[in-house]
C-alpha cells in the first residue's frame, strides 16, 4: 500500500513538473527547432534567443512586473486583514446580526450578478478605472475565504479567550490584532497563498479596466503579447519591408514561454515559506487548556 501511494505521488508530482519543464525547454530553445520538430522535453536546438529579446523590453518587462509585485502584495495584505475580520466577526456566538451577515456572504457563492453589474460599480460608481485598485479591491475578498475563517476562528479558538481577554479590558481590536491573528497563522497562510496565487496569475482584470499600458501587469502583458504576435504574425506582408522581416524574425514561440517562466519563478520561491505553516496547522487543536 505505501509503494502504491508513492507511485501516485511520483505520478501527481509529474503531473505538476513535466508542464513546467516543457516550458522552460522551449524558452531555451531556437525558433526554428520549434517550428521545424515541435515541442520537446530537453532543447533540440539551445538558445538564449528568447531571453535576449525580453532584455530588449527591458523597461515594459520591468514595469509589468512591478505592477504584479505591487499588486499582489498590496491584496494579499488588504484580503488577508478584510477576510480575518469579517470571519472572526462572523465567528462571534454572541453577535446579534450573525445569522443575516452569514447569509449575505454565503449568497454571492450561489448567484453573483454578472459582469454588467460589476464593471458599472468598479468603473462607473467607484471610478476605478485605469488604477491600481481596480486590480486590487475586486479580488480581495471572497465568500469561500470568509467562511474557511469563520468556521477556524469558531471550531479552533475556545471562548474562554475572548472573554478573558474582555474581562482585562481589552477592546475588540486589541483582542483581534493582539490574541487572535498571532495563533490564527495557519488559516491566514492558507488565505494568503490562496490571495497571492489569485493576484498574481490574474490578467482578466487588466482586460476590464486597464487602458494605460504603464498599469499592466506581468501576465495582462504576457496575455497582450501572445494576442499581437499572431496579429503582426498575421499581418507581416502587408507592412513595410523593415517591420516585416522584425516580425518574422521575432521569437514567437520562445519569447511568450520566456515571460511565462518568470511568471512562475517568483510563485515557486514563494511557496516553501507558506507550506511551514500547513503543516503547523496540522496540530492546531489538539492542545486544549
Amino acid at each position: 500500500m505505501n509503494l502504491l501511494f508513492h507511485l501516485i505521488f511520483i505520478l501527481l508530482a509529474l503531473v505538476c513538473i513535466v508542464p513546467i519543464v516543457v516550458i522552460l525547454s522551449i524558452s531555451f530553445s531556437s525558433e526554428d527547432s520549434i517550428r521545424e520538430t515541435g515541442y520537446h522535453l530537453l532543447p533540440t536546438m539551445f538558445s538564449v534567443e528568447a531571453y535576449g529579446f525580453i532584455l530588449k523590453q527591458g523597461t515594459v518587462i520591468l514595469r509589468a512586473f512591478g505592477v504584479s509585485v505591487l499588486v499582489t502584495v498590496l491584496g494579499t495584505v488588504i484580503g488577508v486583514l478584510l477576510t480575518a475580520s469579517m470571519g472572526y466577526v462572523l465567528a462571534q456566538p454572541n453577535y446579534k446580526l450573525k445569522n443575516f451577515l452569514t447569509w449575505v456572504v454565503f449568497i454571492p457563492m450561489v448567484f453573483n450578478g454578472g459582469l454588467v453589474s460589476s464593471y458599472y460599480i468598479n468603473a462607473n460608481l467607484l471610478g476605478l478605472k485605469d488604477t491600481v485598485w481596480a486590480l486590487i479591491l475586486p479580488l480581495a475578498v471572497s465568500s469561500f475565504n470568509v467562511i474557511i475563517c469563520k468556521t477556524f476562528f469558531r471550531t479552533t479558538i475556545p471562548d474562554g479567550i475572548v472573554e478573558s481577554a474582555e474581562i482585562d479590558g481589552a477592546s475588540q481590536l486589541r483582542i483581534f490584532f493582539s490574541i487572535i491573528m498571532p495563533i490564527s497563522l495557519p488559516v491566514l497562510a492558507t488565505i494568503g497563498l490562496f490571495l497571492c496565487f489569485g493576484y498574481w496569475n490574474d490578467w482578466f482584470q487588466s482586460m476590464l479596466y486597464i487602458n494605460d499600458q504603464d498599469l499592466y501587469s506581468l501576465q495582462a502583458l504576457l496575455n497582450n503579447l501572445m494576442s499581437n504576435v499572431d496579429a503582426l504574425a498575421r499581418n507581416a506582408s502587408t507592412m513595410g519591408i523593415s517591420y516585416a522581416s522584425l516580425v518574422a524574425t521575432m521569437p514567437k514561440e520562445t519569447a511568450r514561454m520566456a515571460v511565462a517562466i518568470l511568471i512562475v519563478v517568483p510563485v515557486a520561491f514563494a511557496y516553501p515559506f507558506f507550506q511551514r505553516y500547513f503543516i503547523a496547522g496540522l496540530t492546531v487543536g489538539s492542545i486544549k487548556g
